[in-house]
């Protein structure tokens, strides 16, 4: 039975590395992702950068204040229809 050894890339004298295209696609990293790089004990560790610090919900619940009373779903629902029909119609 062969022997699988891991994917294995070289060292450019730019100090680049390019990583095989199986990875890259299985994370969905595509050219221009921005990634971070951390030194660990067993080696280097690539991690995509986000846009946004991650955040729990409890700290962005109710961030958009509302006052009065709360609308019911019925009600929602009538409001996101009667936008919705305004913008099809174009105005």
């Amino acid at each position: 039975m062969p022997v699988s050894h891991p994917p294995t890339t070289t060292l450019s004298t730019k100090g680049q590395v390019i990583l095989p295209k199986p990875i890259r696609d299985s994370l969905g990293w595509e050219a221009g992702a921005r990634l971070a790089v951390e030194r660990t004990s067993e080696g280097v560790l690539l991690k995509p950068v986000t846009s946004f610090a991650e955040t729990a919900p409890e700290e962005v619940f109710g961030c958009l204040r509302f006052d009065g009373a709360p609308k019911s779903l019925a009600e929602m629902e009538t409001g996101v229809m009667t936008e919705a029909r305004r913008r099809h119609a174009g105005g």
